[in-house]
């Protein structure tokens, strides 16, 4: 039986975290862990696990975590800013940050890393400055579970800075 993985890694940071010594340890965060957590949820009657890792300060733009995911149709979910499409040779992941998704490829063929920065303003205590994210998704279909699936292969495809 299939089982959907997608493992979220967010690192945050505002104005006043980028020195070098901050890029520094940001950059010594790993971006792919052992699997910790079960299937919570189906997708297309697939098990699925949906894991996050890293960093989700709360903020009044996103009091309840950054993370949000919606089922558009009986064909397509939406998690973030990545999309998961039911298509006839199985799932496929889509970037979406715009007008239309970018196909970043199957995920029963092989593991897919993406990547995206970005920014948004906060405004706590009548005070604005930015939130910088650089989040990391590794997704993959598996015919079996192995909590260790992304440490012990490199993944086949690599977005970065989407």
């Amino acid at each position: 039986m299939s089982l959907l993985i997608f493992q979220i890694t967010i690192k945050q940071w505002d104005k006043g975290q980028n020195s070098a010594s901050h890029q520094d340890a940001r950059s010594a965060i790993p971006c792919v862990f052992p699997v910790s957590t079960n299937p919570a949820f189906n997708i297309f009657d697939t098990p699925c696990i949906l894991e996050q890792h890293g960093d989700d300060i709360a903020t009044n733009v996103f009091k309840e975590g950054r993370i949000r995911t919606s089922v558009l149709s009986t064909d397509r979910v939406m998690f973030d800013r990545f999309q998961v499409v039911n298509s006839s040779t199985g799932p496929v992941l889509e970037y979406w940050a715009g007008e239309k998704p970018h196909v970043l490829g199957p995920l029963n063929k092989h593991w897919i890393q993406a990547r995206y920065t970005w920014r948004y303003s906060v405004l706590e205590a009548n005070q604005i400055y930015w939130m910088y994210e650089e989040v990391t998704l590794n997704a993959m279909c598996a015919e079996e579970f192995n909590a260790n699936c992304f440490l012990e292969t490199k993944p086949s495809l690599v977005f970065n800075d989407l």
